[in-house]
């Protein structure tokens, strides 16, 4: 149990049992004697619960009077990644167009925020209070969404238009679907490609025509489709064929130091203080967007080929701006 909820049992002990014993703290809590003093400190100090020792009776109580009536432990409260999926269906739900499933929205919405209001706290207050504000989330059609959830479950290939933003033009194409992936909200397409005989991501706001066909479609492993496209970093992957290494300054390494880049990325300080992040990779499209954002806090060590990639890219930025220096 975490600490939130050591205090609780502390609490709901002494109020029930009056007076308990070290021994029986240690065990209904499981630390150590070690965690169960820093607990007691907390509470007492920062807390100000009025916890005293009974030399009497051995063990710890409650000290009745002023300070035991005005004393109230903070409510329970949810971990990060509870209220984040708690307020992401909250919102997604809000956001959602008419469809098949309306009439069950306002119960699912209505069933969430019973959820949110078990937290000790009501829904408007959370609501208000904490925000989860969706980031570069494309458009795209409701209509293509729901032939490609189709032609997944059954499992048949669909033809599509899909537009190259690098290369600006279009391709048609025949894809078996395999997937679809929700990320960074946005929503892409796994899929084998018929026409360039491989595994392939598609954004699904880059389909500009879409039609289901009776051709059934290829079965891809799922072991196959998690090496070809989960290997390397981020949604324009492939299988990891290189590992970039990035040198952040110390100013920023604290930070960097704490994110997850790739669930097989590795990291280390050098003896100056910079951190240097391995992260695998295939195709850098993405990878390098990321880099840019550190602009000069961070600098790419190898392979070569990125490293002259992303120093073209800073180079045209420059060229962008030259003019207004002259």
């Amino acid at each position: 149990m975490d600490r939130t909820e050591r205090f609780h049992l502390i609490d709901q002990m002494l109020s029930n049992q009056r007076v308990v014993t070290r021994v029986q703290f240690l065990e209904a809590l499981e630390v150590s004697p070690a965690t169960f003093k820093r607990d007691l400190e907390y509470l007492r100090d920062r807390l100000a619960a009025p916890i005293i020792w009974d030399p009497e009776r051995r063990g710890y109580c409650y000290e009745s009077g002023a300070a035991l009536d005005q004393f109230q432990l903070p409510g329970l409260w949810f971990n990060t990644s509870e209220i984040q999926a708690l307020l992401s269906m909250d919102a997604l739900l809000a956001n959602l167009q008419p469809g098949v499933l309306s009439k069950h929205i306002e119960p699912l919405r209505s069933r969430i925020r019973m959820l949110l209001d078990d937290g000790d706290h009501s829904a408007d207050e959370i609501a208000r209070r904490i925000r989860v504000v969706p980031f570069a989330a494309k458009a795209y059609s409701s209509e293509f969404f729901q032939d490609l959830c189709q032609a997944l479950l059954s499992r048949r290939c669909v033809d599509m238009t899909y537009y190259s933003r690098p290369a600006d033009s279009s391709s048609e194409r025949r894809v078996s679907p395999q997937r679809l992936i929700y990320y960074r909200d946005n929503w892409y397409l796994d899929a084998w490609c018929h026409l360039r005989k491989g595994l392939r991501s598609f954004s699904i706001d880059a389909i500009t025509a879409l039609q289901l066909t009776p051709a059934p479609a290829i079965e891809i492993d799922e072991s196959e489709l998690n090496r070809e496209l989960e290997s390397g970093y981020g949604i324009f992957s492939g299988a990891a064929t290189q590992i970039a290494r990035l040198r952040f300054k110390p100013e920023i390494a604290r930070w960097v130091s704490r994110e997850t880049w790739h669930p097989e990325q590795a990291g280390e300080y050098d003896g100056e203080g910079y951190y240097v992040l391995s992260v695998p990779y295939s195709q850098d499209t993405e990878l390098i967007m990321e880099i840019l954002k550190y602009a000069d806090d961070v600098e790419v060590l190898e392979p070569p080929a990125l490293r002259a990639r992303v120093r073209q890219r800073i180079m045209a930025t420059q060229r962008l701006y030259a003019a207004d220096s002259g």
